[in-house]
């Protein structure tokens, strides 16, 4: 949707005097016929039709929010966990870890219990959380790397080591945890990836708490968040035609995300 604010003009052949002084010092005052207002399309569409007769091959436009959505608008992101205990069923095989809560998403979704999909390109940081237990009178390692797309990332992986259980028979405990830097394009995806070298290793969960009451523990956490964007800003014009332009911007399904726009030339 567009919107125009109309203010007083002049006759191409000129007018009086007191018209001539009146149009320049709404001037003065701001008021300038090259104003307006767009929503952006929803649907998780990355980009929206501006109309406005006003737009020339070489105009500039410039935008700025004045809806609460578009205020509020934020760079994509997503927050993850598991509720549930995971284990491997041998050691010779490649298991995905799987997530089944989604906390925040905008523009970063699951696709499957372990696919972590974006919807715009650029580079994202992902960040897990992981509780191992180890059941085993040895100490044990983890592997923990990354997959794009279903193939493993070269150089994606970590080792984590985990101590034997404790002398009384009381399994160990050892949280894994790094960040990653990642490029993805418009629909990839992101799956951490385990093995172990004893299947007396597990990915657990932990409910909450009493004497002290504590929270829950998640077996998972993850979250992905953007931290590059190859615009100037989070909307901007990607191509524009005499009447027409063609607005880019992260991925939308926020209603009445709204943005004020000036025209120049």
């Amino acid at each position: 949707m567009t919107r125009s604010v109309q203010f007083r003009t002049l006759p191409v052949f000129g007018a009086d005097e007191r018209s001539v002084s009146e149009v320049v010092r709404g001037i003065m005052d701001g008021k300038t016929n090259n104003t307006g207002t767009v929503s952006l399309a929803t649907g998780n569409t990355t980009t929206t039709t501006l109309f406005d007769d006003r737009i020339g091959k070489e105009s500039l436009l410039f935008f700025t929010p004045v809806s609460a959505a578009a205020f509020t608008d934020a760079m994509p992101y997503g927050a993850f966990q598991d509720s549930t205990n995971q284990t491997a069923a041998n050691t010779t095989t490649a298991y995905a870890i799987t997530l089944n809560t989604t906390d925040y998403s905008n523009g970063v979704y699951l696709s499957n219990n372990s696919r972590m999909n974006v919807r715009n390109a650029g580079v994202y940081n992902l960040q897990f959380s992981i509780q191992f237990k180890n059941t085993t009178n040895s100490s044990q390692d983890i592997d923990v790397w990354f997959r794009k797309n279903g193939t493993n990332i070269t150089a994606s992986n970590s080792r984590f080591g985990i101590p034997a259980r404790h002398s009384s028979g009381d399994p160990s405990h050892f949280i894994g945890a790094l960040n990653y830097f990642i490029e993805l394009a418009v629909g990839d995806y992101i799956e951490i990836m385990w093995r172990v070298t004893d299947t007396g290793v597990t990915i657990e969960t932990f409910a909450a708490g009493t004497n002290p009451t504590r929270p829950s523990i998640p077996s998972v956490i993850t979250t992905v968040n953007y931290v590059s964007n190859k615009a100037s800003s989070n909307i901007y014009v990607s191509s524009q035609v005499r009447g027409s332009a063609t607005l880019t911007h992260w991925s939308n399904n926020t209603a009445d995300k709204t943005y004020g726009y000036i025209v120049v030339g």
